[in-house]
């Protein structure tokens, strides 16, 4: 990796403070993969540097192919597939055929088994609006007060996943909107036992507004 990353660089005549502030990494770090001290770099990383410099990745990784790309073109990460759910079949897989209601793409750097479609205004103060698609890991328990996918179990055979800070207080679980308008749900005793965390929110995207 070493001179031809620093021979593009210099033909660009950008110094390694800013190739190091606009990829978002130290002036140490770009230093080390110029020498070739740093094998592997993050894909992320591979994107970003690609666009400073104006070339490929693949001329990034291996100093081949490094065509110049246009100004004002960027390389689109990776994407990967994960379901969107809708609503759950009580007693089924959470992942189940039968609760999938489409596939949508995510960023294949973001760790997440499946997805909700937010519905409703209880979530406005995180940021998450009515219609944003949340990003969810798969997981059975959260900490205190992070975002979570919850079910609530009842009489009927379908439920819907509902999104909320968590909170494990005692011999109570509190679940807690992002807008005063929304009074905590209080669970406690023997209602615990119907309280299920599905996952964690682990990002989102929002519709342009």
């Amino acid at each position: 990796m070493a001179n031809y990353l620093t021979e593009r660089r210099k033909e660009l005549e950008l110094t390694m403070r800013q190739v190091a502030e606009a990829v978002g990494v130290s002036e140490g770090t770009v230093s080390r993969w110029e020498s070739g001290a740093i094998a592997n770099m993050k894909r992320d990383k591979i994107y970003a540097l690609a666009h400073v410099l104006k070339t490929t990745p693949s001329f990034i990784m291996t100093g081949e192919g490094g065509e110049a790309l246009p100004a004002n073109l960027k390389p689109l990460p990776k994407t990967k597939k994960i379901p969107l759910l809708g609503t759950i079949a009580c007693g089924e897989p959470i992942l189940a055929v039968e609760n999938v209601a489409d596939y949508i793409d995510a960023d294949a750097e973001t760790h997440a088994d499946f997805a909700l479609c937010c519905k409703g205004d209880s979530m406005i103060n995180a940021r998450i609006f009515d219609g944003d698609i949340v990003y969810i890991r798969k997981q059975e328990a959260v900490e205190n007060g992070e975002i979570a996918a919850v079910l609530v179990d009842g009489t009927e055979s379908e439920a819907e996943a509902t999104l909320k800070r968590f909170y494990h207080e005692g011999d109570k679980i509190r679940l807690a909107a992002e807008n005063p308008m929304y009074p905590d749900q209080l669970f406690a005793g023997e209602r615990i036992n119907s309280v299920r965390v599905i996952g964690k929110a682990v990002a989102f995207l929002s519709t342009v507004r």
